[in-house]
């Protein structure tokens, strides 16, 4: 008989869970009726293939100095020069195989910052809603002084102290941006915890642990991976930015240490649009996919939208 009571409470605990990742992926899949958060979805997809089969894609590594049949440095070749489909930079190295490889750093900054920010920021923006008090007045306030520091400058600050590397901007992303996720899933928290469900739950015995864990948990899941796939285009555009101005990694080829390889060498002035140019569209492409599916999520952001 308890074998079967065990068994029986085995079988609706595992019915529950199923149920709640069922609706997670529901609400998951919102952005799949927005034709605009089809097209992000459709560009992360596009550069994460690229990422992967850079090896099989670039016809060059990335830093190989080139040089043409008659032993001469491969520099400053036009589109299609040699059989160079970008052409070459001062240096004499493939620009197209310097884009293929830059969507690597580019993807693993992104994705490294989004996990981080979204975790971040779901801890505290849960905690501080659930528990309240004391708890949420300390972690809101930590939030404001995040809220008052400049992200940019602070990154500038931050990577001139620091060795040049592309994990200062990840480092620097999970100090200060985790703010905005923690204060929209914070109020999302605050409305979810007076549910009658959670009452229910909490009448019952659960412990907070589990109600976080089977009741808040999934219903915010949507908000962190929103925010998620906002805060890769912020890392790539601030590791661009950085790059630009001198601060990033010199040993590792993206497409903001392309954007500043080329202002160095006076791209812009030889008309040199096959260098930057390509750099520029992608960066531009990949910050608008996250935008992008937004679009997707306006139903759980403004639910009045759809009325």
């Amino acid at each position: 008989m308890r074998n079967a009571t065990a068994e029986k409470s085995h079988v609706t605990i595992a019915a529950k869970a199923i149920g709640a990742f069922r609706h997670v992926f529901q609400r998951l899949r919102l952005p799949l009726r927005d034709p605009f958060a089809v097209a992000g979805l459709c560009i992360y997809l596009l550069f994460a293939l690229t990422a992967i089969c850079a090896n099989v894609i670039a016809p060059y590594p990335a830093t190989e100095i080139l040089f043409n049949p008659d032993f001469t440095l491969a520099a400053d070749l036009r589109p299609g020069e040699n059989g160079f489909l970008l052409g070459t930079t001062s240096l004499g190295r493939d620009i197209f195989s310097q884009i293929v490889y830059g969507t690597r750093s580019a993807l693993l900054i992104g994705l490294t910052a989004a996990v981080i920010v979204a975790l971040i920021g779901s801890i505290v923006g849960v905690v501080a809603g659930y528990f309240g008090g004391w708890v949420d007045t300390l972690l809101m306030r930590l939030a404001d002084i995040a809220f008052g520091i400049p992200f940019l400058p602070f990154v500038i600050v931050l990577a001139a102290f620091l060795e040049p590397s592309i994990w200062n901007v990840v480092f620097a992303m999970a100090l200060v941006l985790w703010r905005d996720t923690a204060r929209v899933i914070r109020s999302q928290v605050l409305t979810l915890r007076t549910r009658g469900y959670v009452d229910a739950a909490r009448v019952c015995g659960s412990s907070d642990l589990k109600i976080l864990l089977r009741h808040i948990a999934p219903n915010i899941m949507p908000l962190a991976f929103l925010y998620g796939s906002i805060a890769i285009g912020w890392a790539i555009l601030t590791e661009a930015s950085i790059s630009f101005l001198g601060f990033g990694d010199p040993e590792s080829i993206s497409w903001g240490y392309m954007l500043q390889d080329a202002f160095a060498n006076q791209a812009l002035g030889k008309q040199a649009y096959y260098w930057f140019l390509p750099p520029g569209i992608c960066i531009i492409l990949i910050v608008s996919a996250g935008f992008f599916i937004t679009r997707g999520y306006e139903q759980i952001l403004f639910p009045k939208l759809g009325r």
